[in-house]
């Protein structure tokens, strides 16, 4: 990968890294259901207005709604408000990096090399680490919905890679449409039409800055430039990044929430490095083939897709 795309690959790490805190705050006043809805609101609009429509079919575009939007999200909110601890979710979730590599291997043929898998290996172990040193007690059912959510992500990595999509804000910006009216039917049914529609219409400020974060920053700038860079070189190549996600997740933790960071935790951090390192150093065979030449401009999603938009409009 060149230097630019890493560097987009790591911000978009210190983005949900910090998200998960974000999330915490947003779940004192939303419902996980409702917040998850309000988060795709905000990630289709006005965009959808502005961008053109995506060049994948529709069905890859309903299907990574669906897996994204309601059972990625829906089920890791669902989790967290079930008693997941916000950084433990933040490193369990990251499972979905060598889940990633391994469906993309069975099911779109891409052959990591052996520089990758154990980049992959040692990254996860890393993780594994992690989740001794946090402490955090999760309860079975928070700990099993992450872990579904895990794999959900693994899902739509790979569906966008299938996809073939040239304009990765667009297939965001439309999928995003997908997930609101079946979250909020589900929000109902758990939750009650009353208390849905009371917390839309009262929501605080703190709320509104929640959504706000969680669908224009996490969603539309983080997610934007993760697909371009999936459809730039491969799934096994720009997974492993997500495994950085725990470590921006910690420390946001520490600083903003007062949780304390163990030596235990500053190692595992280390060996999630060494192993992000072995993935990016060298590029894989099948990358060097297949992989298109990348913008020389550096820009990350969002600018080349709202220029886009710009030229179709």
């Amino acid at each position: 990968m060149r230097f630019p795309h890493r560097m987009q690959a790591v911000l978009v790490a210190a983005l949900w890294g910090l998200n998960f805190v974000v999330i915490e705050v947003g779940l004192r006043d939303l419902p996980p259901l409702v917040l998850t809805a309000l988060r795709f609101v905000a990630a289709a609009l006005p965009l959808v207005f502005l961008v053109p429509r995506p060049t994948a079919r529709l069905r890859y575009v309903l299907g990574y709604g669906v897996i994204l939007g309601v059972f990625k999200f829906g089920v890791l909110f669902v989790a967290i408000d079930a008693g997941m601890p916000p950084g433990l979710a933040s490193l369990v979730l990251q499972t979905q990096a060598l889940v990633s590599v391994i469906l993309a291997t069975a099911l779109l043929g891409e052959r990591p090399s052996g520089t990758q898998l154990a980049g992959v290996l040692t990254g996860s172990a890393g993780i594994a680490l992690l989740a001794i040193g946090a402490g955090g007690h999760a309860t079975a059912v928070g700990f099993a919905l992450t872990l579904a959510a895990a794999g959900s992500w693994a899902v739509a990595n790979v569906v966008v890679r299938a996809s073939g999509e040239t304009r990765p804000l667009s297939l965001l910006v439309w999928s995003s449409l997908v997930p609101p009216i079946p979250l909020l039917g589900l929000a109902g049914v758990v939750d009650g039409p009353r208390v849905v529609l009371d917390t839309i219409t009262g929501m605080s400020w703190t709320a509104l800055l929640a959504v706000g974060y969680v669908g224009y920053l996490s969603t539309l700038v983080g997610w934007g430039i993760w697909n371009r860079l999936i459809g730039i070189y491969s799934v096994a190549r720009v997974a492993p990044f997500s495994l950085l996600v725990p470590i921006f997740g910690l420390t946001a933790a520490a600083l903003l929430l007062g949780e304390p960071i163990t030596g235990t935790e500053i190692v595992a951090g280390a060996v999630v490095l060494v192993g992000l390192v072995l993935v990016v150093r060298t590029p894989g065979r099948r990358d060097a083939a297949t992989a298109p030449t990348p913008d020389p401009t550096g820009n990350d999603a969002v600018t080349a897709s709202v220029s886009a938009a710009a030229r179709h409009s």
